[in-house]
């Protein structure tokens, strides 16, 4: 059966699960889209190493499977979303240590959030796409905004009573500049992430 490319178009608030993000994976070669429900944790950790501008300032733990995987020279070949049962998505990470190639199970959200930092392919089956493969305008439905044509990716993170909404306007770009590298230092990336969208509408 051959297999599907996917991309990560974005990352939202779920509406239906309070505390899980909706992952929504796209097919590159088609208009189907792929959502799965996951958890806050490793929709941050996506989100993060999606990111240019913010960094945490100690590894997590996708981070820490990054390094341990590049000191034993092994790579992360591939990410293939294989399984689908009950509405749960089942995956596996294909990896290849000194010419040898392994296949090892794991969960779906941290197979996306390592496979991002490996820069590897995500692929499925036309089957999975036939079962929860959806035709939606995503930018419409998740208010992700693709800001260039090269498919940079928007995260919109809508965390109730966790993300300061003040009003940032009476700052300055300096002291904006200052409160973003106090959110990472203290790791507060939701706040992070609102005070680079604020940064980035004044450039």
């Amino acid at each position: 059966m051959s297999l599907i490319s996917l991309t990560i178009k974005g990352i939202s608030y779920s509406q239906t699960q309070s505390g899980a993000y909706a992952l929504v994976l796209s097919e590159i070669e088609g208009t189907r889209t792929l959502p799965i429900i996951i958890g806050a944790f490793e929709a941050q950790s996506i989100a993060i190493a999606l990111e240019t501008e913010i960094r945490p300032p100690r590894p997590l733990t996708h981070d820490l499977f990054k390094t341990f995987s590049d000191t034993f020279a092994i790579i992360v070949k591939e990410v293939i979303i294989h399984k689908l049962v009950d509405g749960v998505f089942f995956s596996s990470l294909v990896c290849e240590r000194k010419g040898q190639e392994e296949v090892i199970d794991t969960r779906t959200s941290d197979a996306i959030a390592i496979a991002v930092r490996f820069n590897a392919p995500i692929y499925t089956y036309e089957n999975i796409l036939d079962k929860a493969g959806i035709y939606l305008k995503v930018e419409e439905e998740m208010a992700i905004e693709n800001k260039q044509a090269t498919q940079e990716v928007s995260i919109d993170f809508e965390i109730e009573s966790v993300v300061d909404k003040t009003d940032f306007s009476s700052l300055t770009l300096k002291e904006l500049n200052d409160q973003l590298h106090a959110a990472v230092t203290d790791e507060n990336y939701e706040l992070a992430a609102t005070l680079r969208d604020e940064i980035g509408k004044r450039s």
